[in-house]
């Protein structure tokens, strides 16, 4: 599998991201990824708190129409996330830390979806009630994700490289 890492590392696209210097390259896509993270991570905290009981004169039916944001900023970070991780996958892809993000990302997503499909579906009656439950969960899958993602700078393998210099 190294070998595959190496090779994705290895072509051009992904050496231009990390090594090229230029403002268009490594330092764009990682301000995407942090906007695509503040767009669906800021939205679906506003939805899980609110059905943890915060802000109770705001309707809960009418933070419906977040669900498209939300995805919006999924597939920002999806895209920019994948260009990232090629641009450093042998290091990323060995990180147990990176792992522990992906999975708190993939559970976040899950249940995203329970919530959009289950608790804001037209027949439910009492959307507050049930989706306690799963906004805490919600809650916890983005906190762990996020500071997992944070101490991927800290923990486990680090990038061999002195990474990219802005010109």
């Amino acid at each position: 599998m190294n070998e595959f890492y190496s090779a994705v590392e290895s072509l051009r696209f992904s050496t231009w991201i990390r090594e090229s210097g230029s403002i268009w390259s490594y330092p764009i896509v990682l301000t995407l990824h942090t906007m695509g993270l503040a767009i669906l991570v800021g939205f679906n905290w506003a939805v899980d708190l609110r059905l943890l009981g915060f802000a109770p004169s705001v309707p809960v039916g009418s933070m419906k129409n977040f669900f498209p944001l939300m995805w919006f900023g999924f597939w920002i970070n999806l895209v920019s996330g994948v260009i990232l991780l090629m641009a450093d996958a042998t290091t990323k892809m060995t990180s147990w830390v990176f792992g522990v993000k992906m999975l708190f990302v993939i559970l976040g997503m899950i249940i995203l979806r329970k919530i959009q499909t289950g608790v804001f579906h037209p027949e439910k009656e009492d959307l507050v009630q049930d989706g306690k439950l799963l906004a805490g969960l919600s809650l916890t899958c983005w906190v762990l994700a996020t500071t997992a993602g944070r101490l991927m700078a800290y923990l486990g393998p680090q990038v061999g490289l002195s990474g990219p210099q802005i010109k």
